[in-house]
């Protein structure tokens, strides 16, 4: 299937908010990494979510040059044209853009997806995260009211965040400590700011004790309980319905299944999937080389076997791992099975 259209997505968000899942977001930085997230959900029967940041798509633009927007621009076209051989449907997103990166990431693909929409097209992108989590609350808020009327006009869809998210990603990191915890307040004020959908649809990445990364079961402490008082508290305060904020979970490696799932029952319906996925790829790459190293290198005066070290050879397994991945966690979220074109 193509891409998402901004209302399939939008189908795709309500879906699981009142099915009560939660759709991968997938961290690719590749046409390797790309196919293996589109296998993934495929395999999974899943519709999904795959997006890039600023150094996933300095990568995909070539490692030697700066030009990210243009490697997010170029991802965003491959594919929309290689989705169109699966039965399912994926959207795309931009994960992660810190303030320093908003002239020559966000807002360039911005400009971009408007100029695409006046000449009749659809936006590039079906998301976008505005990360404000290193500014103060009221500086985060502020660009991204800057930030919505303009994604709206497009139905495009913005991502926050509200807290801070312990770790490192792509250069944007917090240290491990207590404003690893969103507050009411803090939500309170990300309402006023953006409102309940009435400025725009917006997706909230409330933090619950999250890390970005790899760390050992009970290396860091989550609370998904906390994602249930702040949506109780904005429902009381509002006077709307129950779970008013639709959430995303970011730094979920290691997580237990059961803080998964509660997360999930406290409105979480994107999850960010980045460490364990490239793992799973690399892994995968490792045991190949080990496995056929005599035929991968040209040792002893042999000159290898090309089949092997032909990079599709090895490419097939690591994105297969990957994909395998993917398809976990599909299953994991409740969104396997789950797809607005079947």
């Amino acid at each position: 299937m193509p891409v998402a259209t901004p209302e399939q997505y939008a189908a795709m968000l309500d879906t699981a908010k009142t099915g009560a899942f939660a759709f991968p977001a997938v961290n690719v930085s590749s046409s390797q990494t790309l196919n293996a997230a589109l296998q993934g959900f495929a395999e999974a029967g899943s519709d999904g979510i795959i997006q890039v940041t600023t150094g996933g798509s300095d990568y995909l633009a070539g490692h030697t040059v700066k030009n990210r927007a243009g490697g997010a621009i170029a991802f965003a076209k491959y594919a929309e044209e290689v989705a169109k051989a699966y039965d399912v449907t994926v959207a795309l997103h931009t994960d992660h853009c810190p303030k320093n990166a908003l002239d020559d990431f966000l807002l360039p693909l911005v400009a971009a997806s408007e100029a695409r929409v006046a000449e009749g097209g659809l936006p590039y992108f079906q998301s976008h995260m505005w990360d404000g989590s290193a500014v103060p609350l009221p500086e985060n808020l502020e660009i991204a009211r800057e930030l919505l009327p303009r994604l709206s006009a497009m139905n495009v869809v913005l991502e926050v965040e509200i807290g801070v998210v312990g770790g490192e990603e792509d250069g944007v990191s917090h240290e491990i400590n207590d404003q690893l915890y969103t507050t009411l307040d803090d939500a309170v004020a990300t309402v006023e700011a953006l409102g309940l959908g009435d400025q725009g649809r917006y997706l909230t990445a409330l933090t619950f004790g999250n890390v970005h990364g790899v760390y050992k079961p009970g290396g860091v402490s989550l609370r998904p309980e906390l994602l249930a008082e702040i949506q109780q508290g904005l429902q009381a305060k509002y006077g709307v319905g129950e779970k008013p904020l639709d959430l995303v979970f970011h730094g979920g490696s290691g997580s237990s299944a059961e803080e998964i799932a509660e997360a999930v029952r406290n409105g979480v319906i994107k999850m960010n999937i980045d460490t364990d996925t490239q793992y799973a790829f690399t892994r995968a790459l490792a045991d190949y080389l080990f496995k056929n190293y005599d035929g991968v290198l040209k040792i002893d005066g042999e000159v290898g076997n090309k089949k092997q070290y032909d990079p599709r050879a090895w490419g097939k397994v690591t994105e297969s791992a990957m994909a395998a991945r993917v398809a976990v966690a599909a299953k994991q979220l409740g969104s396997a099975g789950k797809s607005v074109s079947a």
